[in-house]
């Protein structure tokens, strides 16, 4: 596996993309941040995909204000970094993050994102407005119940949904009631044909899947997210790159 960070173009500027490529990659996976941005743990997620067989990159999406690697102990720290991006930023970054895939080859069938809390919910905004070839999202917050008045509810949007999406939730999550995850459900069952899933997993909390956060960690939960994650792209990326 070779890792590095390189930078990407964007229309504000260049962008730090921490990249994971195994020796022969079945597909790409953009992994994008919690709120606290591309940490050592979102890193260690982009290998993870990598021994997955998945070209990685993890967008900075703070770049614009340094990408900064906050800390998971002050939450109060991330909050001007979140109110300095909004869903055309993130598409704007996520767009570019495909653009350097597709330079690499891979076309957008054969491209999946898997986000993480903040990230979680883009991964919902991003299957209602491109064709990739998977998302996945864990505990995306804010999708049925806005958090801040700059990034809307998208639940609505369940009709435009044009990528297969996963969402991973926790039934104890204090975040994200039941009756949200619930929604999300019943507005993808009722309004799309589009591949989807919505998984609780019992007993598991918000950031159950970060080991880096001991007090929010499951490691039964975070496994099975991670083996449904896996299976769940490997069932709906086309495979085979555009140059092959």
């Amino acid at each position: 596996m070779d890792t590095r960070t390189v930078e990407v173009d964007t229309p504000h500027g260049p962008m730090p993309v921490y990249e994971a490529i195994p020796r022969s990659p079945k597909g790409a996976v953009v992994v994008i941040q919690e709120v606290f941005g591309v940490t050592e743990h979102i890193e260690d997620v982009a290998r993870r995909a990598a021994d997955a067989g998945f070209h990685a990159m993890a967008p900075a999406l703070f770049h614009r204000e340094g990408s900064p690697k906050l800390s998971y102990a002050d939450f109060s720290a991330v909050m001007p970094y979140m109110a300095k991006v909004n869903d055309e930023t993130v598409m704007t970054d996520v767009d570019a993050t495909v653009a350097h895939l597709n330079s690499q080859g891979w076309g957008t069938p054969q491209i999946g994102l898997v986000g993480f809390c903040f990230g979680g919910r883009i991964s919902f905004l991003v299957a209602t407005a491109r064709p990739l070839g998977a998302c996945v999202g864990f505990y995306g917050g804010g999708i049925v119940s806005p958090r801040f008045p700059h990034f809307p509810s998208l639940v609505e949007r369940a009709a435009d949904l044009k990528s297969p999406w996963l969402g991973l939730f926790g039934s104890t999550d204090d975040s994200i009631p039941l009756e949200d995850v619930e929604r999300i459900r019943t507005e993808l069952d009722a309004n799309t044909s589009v591949p989807h899933e919505v998984v609780v997993f019992e007993g598991a909390g918000h950031g159950f899947h970060c080991d880096a956060r001991p007090q929010h960690y499951n490691e039964q939960a975070a496994k099975e997210a991670w083996q449904r994650t896996v299976e769940f792209l490997d069932t709906h990326l086309t495979t085979v790159p555009e140059n092959a």
